[in-house]
């Protein structure tokens, strides 16, 4: 029986890791879980799980007293307490944002496995993850489609043979829009993915192409592959969810639905691939053809970017997230335009102090700078 923690529990990734966690009772125990604002989520999830631990944003004594034999946690360190305790096995990290980066990295401490759907961990934090995980003898999984597409991909080959990992996106909401017609969207638009279901900030992420530019990253430091090792395809129909070139000229693609149970379950049950009643599969009677189109870096030059500071490694992963961050919280409130997602971003970086060996303070340091230089920006403008 594995034992889980899941923090984010209330989001896309986490309520779909409820369904995992109910159709495989006999292998996957939860016993705690982090909702932050959702409480009546989280008294559904106590309804039917006998957690020992969950945690919410603020202290809620009417809360604890309803379930006296839950230990809640809350505030800024609650979930890093949470993921102190010794009598669970994995941690999986479902939060929004850099807020999942210490939990992860205390986790790691702490000798527990990591399944890793929070993208910003890697991006802000990967060489110290990375490290981390060496030092303390534990694993991480991840659960980003992409990622374990490749995951299965690699499985049973030498990292030698690989010539290049091909991350695969759909181009998000505007993708058949040119740069010039992205000056008059607005926020509805922008949260109508054509594919995937998925959270607002997740959704707008896509929409700029910054997530797909936050995977190249997450690759590197996952598969410990260079830059110019991976590369991004667009491919509009979302069925084949990436694809490893080995250097005979083989490639090996993996296929599904866009149903992320499939890759929580790939994580969580690893290495099995079992039935279950939340089974998705594709039909090939409906699709009937495949395209894919080269990436044009000009028409997403946020890909281009996180390439590029993913080479130069240091703190600007945790400067990238934390002036994205800050940028699409303005435009969801509908403060900026969409376009102005991306000038935020570049003012950022340009005015950044670059660390090369940063210190996971730093890290999150630099995140906090971010977020507030793009306030400054908006303030000004």
């Amino acid at each position: 029986m594995k034992r889980l923690i899941l923090m984010g529990a209330s989001g896309s990734i986490g309520t779909q890791t409820i369904d995992v966690i109910k159709e495989h009772e006999d292998e996957l125990e939860l016993v705690g879980a982090s909702v932050g604002k959702n409480v009546d989520y989280l008294k559904e999830i106590l309804s039917y799980f006998k957690l020992r631990y969950a945690y919410t944003i603020e202290e809620d004594h009417e809360l604890m007293k309803q379930y006296p034999e839950v230990r809640f946690f809350w505030g800024d360190e609650g979930l890093v307490e949470m993921a102190r305790l010794k009598d669970y096995d994995m941690l999986v990290n479902a939060l929004v944002g850099f807020t999942g980066f210490k939990p992860t990295l205390e986790a790691i401490k702490n000798h527990k496995n990591i399944a890793l759907a929070n993208k910003e961990t890697l991006v802000a934090g990967g060489r110290i993850i990375n490290d981390a995980l060496k030092e303390y003898g534990v694993s991480l999984y991840p659960i980003d489609s992409e990622h374990v597409a490749i995951w299965q991909c690699l499985q049973g080959h030498p990292k030698n043979d690989v010539r290049r990992l091909i991350l695969t996106a759909s181009g998000g909401a505007f993708r058949d829009l040119d740069r010039n017609q992205l000056l008059d969207v607005n926020l509805s638009q922008a949260l109508n993915h054509p594919v995937w279901s998925m959270g607002a900030k997740i959704t707008i992420d896509s929409a700029s192409m910054m997530n797909k530019g936050f995977e190249i990253i997450e690759a590197h430091y996952l598969f410990d592959l260079p830059y110019d090792q991976i590369d991004v395809i667009l491919h509009k129909e979302a069925a084949v969810h990436s694809m490893v070139e080995y250097n005979d000229g083989s490639i090996i693609a993996q296929l599904g639905n866009p149903d992320m149970h499939l890759m929580i379950k790939y994580a969580l049950l690893y290495p099995e691939h079992k039935w279950d009643h939340i089974a998705n599969y594709l039909d090939f009677d409906k699709i009937t053809s495949l395209n894919f189109m080269k990436m044009d870096y000009s028409r997403y030059p946020l890909v281009k970017l996180a390439k590029q500071v993913g080479s130069f490694e240091g703190n600007f992963g945790a400067v990238l997230i934390g002036a994205n961050d800050e940028a699409v919280a303005l435009f969801l409130k509908e403060r900026i335009r969409f376009v102005d997602i991306e000038a935020y971003i570049f003012k950022t970086l340009k005015a950044a102090r670059f660390i090369k060996e940063p210190t996971a303070d730093q890290i999150i340091e630099s995140h906090r700078w971010a977020k507030e230089y793009v306030d400054k920006l908006w303030a000004n403008s």
